[in-house]
């Protein structure tokens, strides 16, 4: 240590001088969370002592303010990343402070800057995931789900289905057998392969929807505003072609995201989360372009099989929704007016016999008959807003 005599034969000590004494400190070494009591000494670097025996030394240029409210914190560049000193003593950790030349460098405004832009970049990352990664995920991996754990998925989502559009199951009799005929020439004609599991529920809701495992369902709501049986016969053959392309499992995976992903690796698929999502998606009804295209096809293909025209539902859909034209790119849906000129240009004529006799038709028009109608929620695909 350098002296300097003040004139009255007193010995200072200057600031940028090691220091003598020890300094008592805190040690955490980084590989547990034991407090460790040892002592600061400055010497060529800052040696930290355990009953008189170096167990460390730090660099002063690679020691670092960490965060702390009530004691001054050190952690080292050049050391284990959990690695601390802990100095209790206001006095003695001001004079520590005092010989650490780097103790704040990198904590002004570059770091903050720094902090921003890596906060800006993870942000933008999840945009792009989001946007991207996870609807090219969805349709990668809705093939592969097993038919028994998406079946599974469609018991979960079938209760908060019910729930948020009300209604009972319609089994009148004769309207029962007209809707069963109705679905087993679209499912044939389409060429439906998979398990189907078809109800009629009493809500007054304008919708008709598809649920992953082969569930589908006509509401009255819809079936009431239909003027003839190859409107409902296209709805419904429109959301056997969401059945068919599993198009409801791939949306319940572009809405779960990875808590849907890691729930289906450890078989925690109707579970809250995933129940709670797949409920969001039927009531926002957000299909992609391509779905509804794929689906739209289907359409076509059952009823022009059935010698029919898929016009009917393009019309249907064009009175219920208002048929506007006005979309922005990330508009979800194709739009009605727009898919009734599909249906137009594939329309062969009623080359057929109808789906249904004037009898039947009217039968499964009835099939609520004496069943407590529910309003239920209205959805966003079929909104009826005729009213």
């Amino acid at each position: 240590m350098t002296d300097r005599n003040d004139g009255g034969g007193s010995m200072t000590e200057t600031p940028d001088t090691p220091a003598t004494q020890d300094t008592p400190a805190v040690f955490f070494d980084g590989t547990s969370n034991r407090k460790r009591s040892v002592t600061l000494r400055f010497g060529d670097a800052l040696e930290i002592l355990e009953d008189g025996a170096v167990v460390a030394t730090w660099p002063y240029a690679d020691v670092r303010r960490a965060d702390g409210k009530r004691a001054l914190r050190l952690s080292c560049m050049s050391a284990l990343p959990l690695a601390r000193i802990e100095i209790a003593d206001p006095q003695a950790a001001e004079q520590v402070a005092a010989r650490l030349p780097q103790l704040d460098a990198g904590r002004g405004g570059t770091q903050t800057w720094r902090i921003v832009g890596w906060s800006v970049a993870a942000a933008l990352s999840i945009i792009l995931v989001t946007i991207y990664g996870i609807p090219l995920l969805a349709d990668r991996l809705a093939p592969l789900v097993p038919y028994a754990v998406e079946k599974r998925i469609g018991e979960a989502v079938d209760r908060q289905a019910r729930a948020i559009f009300g209604g009972e199951n319609c089994t009148q009799p004769e309207g029962q057998a007209a809707f069963d005929k109705m679905m087993a020439k679209l499912k044939q004609a389409g060429g439906f392969d998979g398990a189907l599991e078809a109800h009629v529920l009493s809500s007054r809701t304008v919708n008709a929807y598809a649920l992953p495992g082969g569930k589908v369902y006509l509401l009255d709501g819809l079936l009431q505003r239909a003027k003839n049986v190859d409107e409902v016969a296209g709805v419904m053959a429109h959301e056997l072609g969401h059945a068919q392309n599993r198009d409801g499992l791939r949306k319940i995976i572009q809405t779960g995201g990875s808590s849907f992903l890691i729930g289906l690796l450890f078989g925690d698929v109707t579970g809250g989360g995933a129940v709670l999502l797949a409920t969001r998606m039927m009531v926002d009804a957000s299909y992609s372009r391509e779905a509804e295209t794929r689906a739209d096809g289907f359409t076509v293909k059952a009823m022009t099989g059935l010698g029919r025209s898929p016009q009917p539902m393009g019309e249907f859909l064009v009175r219920v929704t208002g048929g506007g034209r006005v979309a922005t790119v990330i508009d979800s849906h194709p739009l009605s007016a727009d898919r009734l000129e599909r249906m137009k240009a594939a329309d062969r004529g009623e080359t057929g016999a109808p789906i249904l006799s004037e009898q039947e038709w009217q039968a499964l028009r009835a099939i609520c008959a004496g069943v407590k109608k529910d309003t239920g929620k209205t959805s966003g695909r079929f909104r009826d807003q005729t009213k």
